[in-house]
């Protein structure tokens, strides 16, 4: 199969949570070639969008005010929308997932996330939409569904662990108006030193910010604070 250019591909958010909706239309909007044509907060009103508006994919809420998800996207299957749809959502019963599958789920990004795992799932979505042609055998058609697959999760940087991450990024998060590393390690119980490095690594995964704080005497210390187009704090992991 070979690549070939595609249009900007069409997105529909479908979320009831306006904040959680605000930032996936966000998220989605800032990967290349996607651009997002409208938000539904519920499923009626995500059928009358897609009575008017052309859709190539549809970023999907399985729990919406007025009705599951899948119901759903099975009335617009019936309709003949082929729209592919990527769920993103909190359930973790594999008996809906199964049924997804079935109905034409592509993708499923588990809440909370970070914009790094959506933009993931997004662009290997971009690589399957984008093979054409006429596959010259089994290894290709293998290599085209494979774009769908995600690797493993990253490792983290030598000497930082899962547990002590998850640690930082909770104090960080209900912190309000950041914490410093002394802070940090003080609420974690581990070092300064120890603190710094995972909120390093916060920031270098853009998922934290760093500034002076003055006012005191010495050199002004470095003061953490969760970054605020991480809408509520909910969009990332505790890996």
């Amino acid at each position: 199969m070979t690549a070939v250019p595609a249009p900007g591909i069409r997105v529909l958010v479908v979320e009831d949570d306006p904040v959680a909706a605000d930032a996936h239309a966000l998220y989605a909007g800032r990967v290349a070639g996607f651009t997002v044509v409208g938000v539904a907060h519920s499923r009626a009103a995500a059928v009358r969008l897609l009575e008017r508006t052309g859709v190539d994919l549809i970023l999907l809420d399985l729990y919406l005010p007025d009705g599951h998800g899948l119901h759903l996207l099975r009335s617009l299957r019936a309709a003949g929308h082929h729209a592919d749809v990527i769920a993103v959502t909190s359930a973790r019963d594999l008996a809906v997932v199964r049924e997804g599958v079935s109905l034409g789920v592509v993708q499923y990004v588990l809440k909370p996330f970070t914009f790094a795992t959506l933009r993931d799932r997004l662009v290997r979505y971009a690589e399957f939409r984008a093979a054409a042609g006429e596959a010259s055998g089994q290894e290709e058609v293998d290599r085209a569904l494979a774009a769908l697959r995600t690797p493993q999760p990253a490792a983290l940087p030598k000497g930082l662990s899962a547990p002590t991450l998850a640690a930082v990024t909770r104090t960080l998060r209900a912190s309000g108006t950041g914490l410093t590393a002394t802070e940090a390690g003080a609420a974690v119980g581990i070092s300064r030193i120890t603190a710094r490095r995972y909120l390093e690594h916060l920031v270098t995964s853009g998922r934290a910010e760093r500034n002076p704080q003055y006012g005191q005497v010495g050199r002004p210390e470095l003061q953490y604070r969760w970054m605020p187009s991480t809408p509520g704090g909910g969009y990332i992991t505790d890996r």
